[in-house]
């Protein structure tokens, strides 16, 4: 389905009226076992998704399904506790439609994170991976259908989908908190069968350091409409094939768990730096 300009406005009207005058100037995504970051927002307003016209049930291990308004780190925030994946059954256009309403309430940066598979053999898991571009090869495109002008133009560019200057900051804030941060690229799979071993070394050879099932299609639609987009990955485990063992959802939370103090400390010394 597409939706209608009126729909994203009704929904940017409910939460309005849940917010009243406060306006979010950094929309955040926060992926697989890193939803934490929403309960450290000051003065919180939550709105759980299933209140709000439109929106969908977030079914993803480790996503709590709301958003959550306040300050952070000096920043007015709106973070979403879990996303919507395509593999979940939704259409690309479901999967990304909160990034278009957070839009309407003045967010004008995307922060994005997820849990990814790591493809680049000389890293590791634990690793935390500056998106510097993203590959995706799925057919479908949130931007499909009937382009909606008010949000961008039929045919948007691709060249800085990443944002060069939040790229950098985030390499500074990481150099200065003695935090390793890798920069490289994420390559976007639907999904729900983690990438098999011939699938991971095909996205080595196209250049992918790291292997997932969601951001693309939120960043696409994000810079469509104007938005400034930083992209974070935390490598939760070797992709398939690199070890001689079988993933599971359980490693992936595992993991993120294991890297919550660099992975917030980094997301937070970047809010204090824009």
């Amino acid at each position: 389905m597409s939706f209608t300009f009126a729909q994203y406005q009704e929904s940017a009207d409910f939460l309005r009226s849940q917010i009243g005058s406060f306006t979010p100037k950094v929309a955040m995504i926060l992926g697989s076992g890193l939803g934490y970051l929403g309960n450290e927002v000051e003065q919180p307003i939550r709105v759980p998704y299933g209140e709000i016209p439109h929106f969908k049930a977030s079914t993803a291990p480790g996503h709590k399904g709301r958003l959550v308004f306040g300050e952070l780190d000096g920043q007015n925030v709106a973070v979403m506790q879990g996303r919507f994946h395509y593999y979940e059954g939704y259409s690309l256009d479901e999967v990304t439609f909160a990034i278009r309403v957070l839009r309407l309430l003045g967010a004008d940066t995307l922060i994005v994170t997820n849990a990814a598979g790591c493809v680049n053999q000389s890293w590791n898991a634990g690793d935390l991976m500056v998106i510097d571009d993203h590959i995706k090869i799925a057919l479908d495109s949130p931007l499909c259908g009937s382009n909606l002008p008010q949000f961008g133009p039929r045919f948007p560019d691709s060249s800085y989908n990443y944002t060069p200057a939040l790229r950098q900051m985030a390499a500074e804030a990481a150099a200065e908190q003695n935090i390793p941060l890798r920069h490289g690229v994420y390559m976007y799979w639907t999904g729900p069968q983690y990438e098999s071993p011939a699938e991971v070394r095909a996205a080595r050879i196209l250049g992918a350091d790291a292997v997932g099932m969601s951001t693309a299609p939120e960043v696409i639609v994000a810079r469509h409409c104007g938005m400034q987009v930083l992209g974070f990955s935390l490598m939760t485990n070797m992709a398939a094939g690199i070890l001689d063992q079988p993933l599971s959802e359980e490693e992936v939370l595992i993991s993120a768990e294991a890297g919550k103090e660099h992975f917030s400390a980094l997301i937070r010394s970047c809010l204090q730096r824009m």
